[in-house]
C-alpha cells in the first residue's frame, strides 16, 4: 500500500475493462484515485470495487473527447485534491468499419476520443505536473497502432498511431519538468469490449476465429487486463524513473520490433 500513497491518479476510460482494473489497482496500492468515464453505471461499479478494497475515490462522468469537458474535470479535480501525481488514458472506441464504408461521424468520433482527448488531457494535466515538478503519464495505444494492418479497423489503427507518435513528443517537452510519458501497447486481451469473441457457448465459426488469433501469438495465448496493469503500475512508480518516450508492448509476442 505504500508505492502511491499520498498521490492522486486521474485515469480516464475507468468505467470497464483495463481502465477498471488499472483504476482498482493504483487505489489499491495508495492514490487517491479520480475516475472518469462517459457510462455512470459502469463507474459507479469501479467506484464500488475501489471502496470495497479499501481504496479511495472520487468519480467524473465526462465525455473526454472535447476540450471544455476535459477542462473543467481537470479543474473539478484540482478542486478536489489539489494535485495530479498520475495521469493513465483509457478512454478509447473502436468502431468496425473498412476504409472504403466508414462513415465521418465514426471517423471523427474515433479520432476525438481516441487522439484529441488524450491530447486535451495531456495539456492540461501536463501543465499542471509542470508547476509540481514530477509526474507520470501513462497512455494506453494498441500493439495494432505499431504495426497496422487489422482488418476493417481503419480509423482506430489511425488514431493509435497518432498517439504513440503524441507520446514521443510529450516525452521529450515534459522531460525537463520531471515528467515522464510512456504508452502501453496490448495485443489481444481478454476483457468486455475488446477484440475478442466471446468465449463462452460459442458456434463453431466463431470459435475458429478465436482459434486464428490465437494462431497469431508466439505464446499461444490471450491476454488477460491484469498483464496490462501490472505493467502500468510499474511506468506509473519510481521503479520507472529512468523510462520516459517509449511505446512497450503486452502482446505475448505478436509484433516483435
Amino acid at each position: 500500500m505504500e508505492e502511491f500513497q499520498g498521490k492522486v491518479a486521474l485515469i480516464t476510460g475507468a468505467g470497464r475493462g483495463i481502465g477498471r482494473a488499472a483504476a482498482v489497482s493504483i487505489a489499491k496500492l495508495g492514490a487517491a484515485v479520480a475516475a472518469n468515464d462517459i457510462s455512470p453505471v459502469n463507474l459507479d461499479e469501479t467506484a464500488l470495487q475501489i471502496e470495497a478494497a479499501g481504496g479511495y475515490v472520487k468519480t467524473y462522468v465526462v465525455d473526454v473527447s472535447k476540450r471544455m469537458p476535459v477542462e473543467t474535470m481537470i479543474q473539478q479535480v484540482m478542486d478536489d485534491f489539489n494535485r495530479i501525481d498520475i495521469l493513465v488514458i483509457c478512454s478509447g472506441v473502436e468502431p468496425r468499419a473498412s476504409i472504403l464504408d466508414m462513415d465521418e461521424w465514426d471517423w471523427e468520433r474515433t479520432l476525438s476520443v481516441n487522439l484529441s482527448g488524450p491530447f486535451f488531457a495531456m495539456q492540461q494535466v501536463g501543465r499542471i505536473m509542470r508547476a509540481q515538478g514530477s509526474g507520470t503519464i501513462v497512455v494506453l495505444s494498441s500493439a495494432v497502432g505499431r504495426a497496422g494492418g487489422y482488418k476493417d479497423r481503419g480509423g482506430y489503427i489511425a488514431s493509435k498511431m497518432g498517439l504513440i507518435g503524441l507520446v514521443h513528443e510529450a516525452a521529450a517537452e515534459f522531460a525537463e519538468f520531471n515528467v515522464r510519458v510512456n504508452a502501453v501497447c496490448p495485443g489481444f486481451i481478454e476483457t468486455p469490449g475488446s477484440l475478442l469473441p466471446p468465449v463462452k457457448g460459442q458456434l463453431n465459426d466463431t470459435r475458429k476465429s478465436l482459434e486464428a488469433l490465437v494462431s497469431e501469438v508466439p505464446l499461444s495465448r490471450i491476454g488477460t487486463a491484469d498483464e496490462v496493469v501490472e505493467l502500468i503500475l510499474f511506468l506509473c512508480s519510481t521503479k520507472s524513473s529512468y523510462i520516459t518516450g517509449q511505446a512497450i508492448h503486452v502482446d505475448g509476442g505478436m509484433i516483435m520490433l
